[in-house]
């Protein structure tokens, strides 16, 4: 009996001191675990130059999620929604850009105070020239981080001088943001629009996360009504917004993205390596894919709007079947191409001052466009190049409104067509000189023969290339009837169309997310 209790006393000992370890080692691989998860999410809610917050990203689906679940509830209060609002949208453009927010805000609070002061005044040489002196501090933000290394390497490659350039970080959506707070300026000055004088919806003009970073540039008329009213979606705005986010993931994250990485990219990386048919194809394979890249993401800010309750302008309206490089700017990136129409072309004296004024004022506005897309002398040549074109329309236009002809029609849509597809081998292109050397083999080296390997080697990009074409081409009639057919479903189906498609982008995604093409701009 002795020797049994002894042996349970052991086994109890042993038991209990092991049971002891047991928990000791759980509790601290507990401990590590929750301590990497608070890291990851720590990590996650900070900026990360290396993964800014992208409508595309992962991450952006637990922002809109925890953002839309605080927003439902204060709906009915103006100032706490548009508070709130405001909050998120510093905090979109912090992950984003890091402390540059600081700079939005500081600019923003900047031209709200000089329009205030506008307001006051009636002197109007006074107005003009607060006006002016807002416009000038706002261009020369723009210029500093936009512009500054490509003066200095312009100035190095004419004088042979040796600037160094510097390491200056450019701010996403700094070019959309003070082309708003510009309008707003000159809005005010002309007075077309009375200084807004609650700062909270002022920052809420300027900062809502859909358009901050990449778009549509909102006019003050635009949204201010919006921001100062309460509006509930209803639930056909619920479906419009929906199918507007189901467009989007498809244009951008599948098409897109797919064509780009599987196919453009390898083209215009090097394209002496590769057939004129092939070069050729990528020059097509790049037309859609910046339109479905930039369309994508404003159908996605427009649909998350659109879910927040508030309706952004339009930016495309089917492009490709314009018949003039002037009904093309009517139809692509709208928002900025009526900026620079009201904001520098009718200035610069339009159509007033003669017909051989209103050419160098055409060219000028694309010049100073080209300009606004980056800071490269390629890009300020496809402004140049659409410029030339605009005032080539307008020099024969007498003639060709005569030629108003099916079959005229037809040949002016395939000419624009070419002529725009002509004008992203620069934009596209990393220099000149790969843009030569694209342009060269398709015209020394075509090999046509090869086209139904190429298309067989490559079967999939080519399906999708086929695919955003028709849905580009769709009649809009359809398209409406699609979007109607979205906005009556239930919510649950809704539901299931959306995971379809984000199954989909997963199948077919890259390892790294990939950002927006006007994200540089």
């Amino acid at each position: 009996m002795i020797a049994i209790n002894s042996l349970l006393a052991i086994f109890s000992s042993w038991f209990w001191n092991n049971f002891q370890k047991m928990l000791c080692f759980i509790s601290h691989e507990s401990h590590l675990w929750f301590n990497k998860l608070w890291n990851d999410f720590e990590g996650q809610l900070s900026y990360n130059p290396k993964a800014p917050l992208l409508f595309n990203s992962g991450f952006f689906l637990i922002f809109f999620f925890i953002f839309l679940f605080i927003n439902t509830p204060l709906q009915t209060n103006k100032i706490l929604r548009n508070a709130w609002i405001v909050i998120a949208s510093v905090y979109f453009y912090y992950k984003s850009s890091g402390y540059f927010f600081m700079l939005m805000l500081a600019t923003t609070v900047f031209v709200f105070a000089l329009a205030l002061s506008m307001g006051r005044i009636e002197n109007n040489k006074s107005r003009k020239f607060l006006s002016a002196f807002g416009i000038i501090v706002l261009l020369l933000l723009l210029s500093y981080y936009k512009y500054f290394n490509f003066i200095i390497e312009s100035i190095n490659s004419i004088f042979e001088s040796g600037i160094s350039p510097q390491n200056i970080f450019l701010p996403l959506g700094i070019s959309f943001y003070t082309f708003e707070l510009i309008s707003y300026l000159a809005d005010v000055y002309t007075k077309k629009a009375e200084p807004e004088k609650n700062l909270l919806d002022f920052c809420f003009y300027v900062s809502f996360f859909p358009h901050l970073v990449a778009g549509p540039i909102v006019r003050p008329n635009e949204l201010f009504p919006q921001i100062k009213n309460l509006h509930i979606p209803s639930k056909s705005e619920i479906g419009s917004g929906v199918f507007l986010i189901l467009s989007g993931i498809v244009k951008k994250a599948i098409i897109s993205d797919y064509i780009s990485l599987n196919f453009v990219d390898r083209i215009f990386d090097n394209p002496t390596l590769y057939s004129g048919v092939e070069n050729l194809l990528g020059v097509y394979g790049y037309t859609l894919q910046i339109y479905c890249d930039f369309s994508g993401y404003t159908d996605l800010a427009l649909g998350i709007a659109l879910l927040i309750g508030f309706k952004l302008p339009n930016n495309f309206n089917v492009p490709y079947i314009s018949t003039s490089i002037t009904e093309f700017w009517r139809r692509w990136h709208i928002s900025l191409s009526s900026w620079l129409r009201d904001y520098l072309y009718i200035p610069l004296g339009g159509n007033r001052k003669g017909k051989l004024r209103q050419y160098i004022n055409l060219f000028i506005t694309m010049l100073l466009g080209g300009l606004w897309h980056g800071a490269s002398w390629k890009f300020i040549f496809w402004g140049a190049l659409h410029g030339l074109a605009l005032a080539f329309e307008k020099l024969f236009e007498p003639i060709t409104r005569k030629l108003n002809l099916f079959f005229f029609k037809i040949l002016g849509g395939i000419l624009t067509f070419h002529f725009v597809a002509f004008c992203w081998i620069f934009f596209r292109a990393s220099s000149f000189e790969v843009a030569w050397s694209l342009i060269n083999q398709i015209f020394t080296n075509f090999s046509g023969f090869l086209f139904f390997d190429i298309v067989t080697s490559y079967k999939l990009v080519f399906i999708f290339i086929a695919f955003g074409y028709l849905i580009h081409f769709i009649p809009q009639q359809v398209d409406v009837k699609i979007e109607n057919l979205i906005a009556k479903m239930p919510l649950l189906v809704q539901s299931i169309l959306v995971v379809c498609v984000v199954y989909i982008f997963i199948q077919v995604k890259s390892s790294a997310i990939q950002p927006f093409i006007y994200f540089q701009f």
